[in-house]
């Protein structure tokens, strides 16, 4: 098995752009990005309370400021998000024009599996 790479793209939108938002990314973005060369597959998360038990103790994990909104991308390497596909797709149909302005609390991180 070659090593799996996994893009995350978190971010907030006020509550007045959430439809547009969710409606925007579930049938334009996420399809226009899966058909980039490389993108094996895209899950989108919400932010939920967390209460677990550390060390014996139940506790309550708060993150400050995590953004709600998640979305992890499975790629097969780095590269495909420099890729002249991945370019278009990011900025096709509504997202750039009418849903990104609207985003703020934005975080990408890019995670490499650990081989074992």
């Amino acid at each position: 098995m070659g090593s799996r790479y996994f893009f995350t793209a978190a971010m907030d939108i006020p509550a007045e752009k959430e439809d547009l938002f969710d409606d925007v990314y579930n049938t334009e973005h996420i399809p226009y990005l899966t058909e980039v060369s490389g993108v094996l597959s895209i899950a989108r998360f919400t932010t939920q309370p967390l209460r677990m038990v550390l060390g014996g103790e139940e506790r309550e994990i708060v993150i400050e400021d995590q953004p709600k909104h998640t979305a992890v991308y499975e790629i097969s390497s780095p590269s495909v998000l420099l890729s002249a596909e991945w370019s278009k797709a990011v900025d096709k149909g509504r997202w750039s024009a009418d849903v990104r302005q609207h985003t703020y609390n934005r975080r990408h991180v890019l995670l490499k599996e650990t081989e074992v």
